[in-house]
């Protein structure tokens, strides 16, 4: 849905959207229809009615994320609209709806209430709640809000299998991610701050260049951004030369480098520090090394980073599979 709309120039999504159906097709051996859904006729839409039970969409986020502006319901890319028209005229016994965490919060709640109005209206019980990847053995935490709605019960959402508050703890990001990267190398380097910003964690805060911040192996990783790709792309530190630095930062609390380290800094590279490869970003997202991601280097970072991770897809979706197939017996 919307290959406009997916937060790119017209060009570029179309693109994007090509690359995405593309590698789909090849994971799964099927035909991914191109159209927009605002291209579909009712009466196709329709049609599709007797034969399709469930609709599962994620409407464009960047109207919601907190990455963004938030203009919610006042920007073109709000996908809501069409997903709407869709249950209307299919009428499915279900739907799933995957979205930001920033959909439910601050200025954007009000729109969000309304649209769980707007779907009760349509004869759905309605239920949502904001998950976290890693609490379904994800190794990276990452948010997303789940609406799921049926014709006859309310959905339970699945307990966390792993973290705190399960028998499991959270995967670890080396578990997944090595030293020796996995997959082509990322060109672009990682280099000193000029002004580094500090906070508390070494792998918090602002000592390097760009957004992508060092991993810490032993916890998951922060969330994967669809902007990766550059120096929005998380790195892996080979020679701990992280915390190292971020010591002697933190001794001084003066926010630059002592003597010794300014010399670094004007050289611009840290010693063994290496930007995620596509095929490590899939990894933290939990794909298989198996999925291939068709497209530039730049693309396959935006497949990555703009999807849901599967084990976590799998567990929601385990859970209405199991509510629906309850309901006909």
């Amino acid at each position: 849905m919307g290959l406009t709309e997916a937060g790119f120039e017209p060009v570029k999504a179309v693109e994007i959207m090509e690359d995405a159906a593309l590698s789909y097709e090849r994971w799964h051996d099927i035909d991914v229809d191109r159209r927009r859904l605002e291209e579909i006729p009712d009466r196709e839409l329709k049609a599709w009615g007797r034969s399709v039970q469930l609709v599962v969409g994620g409407p464009p986020c960047q109207p919601w994320s907190t990455g963004g502006l938030r203009l919610a319901e006042k920007d073109t890319r709000d996908g809501f609209p069409a997903m709407l028209r869709a249950l209307r005229v299919i009428e499915p016994d279900a739907f799933l709806i995957e979205n930001v965490a920033g959909i439910e919060r601050g200025s954007a709640r009000d729109y969000f209430q309304e649209l769980i109005r707007t779907l009760s209206d349509l004869g759905y019980v309605v239920s949502s709640k904001t998950l976290d990847a890693a609490d379904y053995g994800v190794p990276q935490h990452r948010h997303r809000t789940f609406i799921v709605g049926t014709r006859f019960k309310k959905l339970e959402f699945p307990s966390p299998s792993h973290g705190p508050e399960s028998d499991l703890p959270w995967v670890s990001a080396g578990s997944v991610v090595e030293n020796i990267p996995q997959g082509d190398p990322n060109p672009s380097i990682v280099s000193y701050a000029k002004r580094p910003h500090l906070r508390p964690s070494p792998y918090d805060g602002l000592l390097f260049n760009g957004g992508g911040r060092p991993i810490d192996l032993s916890r998951p990783a922060r969330t994967i951004l669809a902007s990766a790709g550059g120096n929005k792309t998380q790195f892996v530190d080979t020679e701990l030369i992280v915390p190292e630095y971020h010591g002697l930062l933190w001794d001084e609390k003066a926010g630059k480098p002592r003597r010794g380290y300014e010399n670094r800094v004007r050289s611009g590279q840290v010693p063994g520090a290496r930007r995620l490869t596509v095929q490590e970003s899939g990894r933290l997202q939990s794909f298989p090394d198996e999925m291939l991601f068709c497209g530039t280097r730049s693309t396959q970072y935006t497949l990555v980073g703009n999807a849901v991770p599967p084990r976590l897809a799998a567990a929601v979706g385990a859970a209405l599979k199991a509510l629906l197939v309850s309901n006909r017996r």
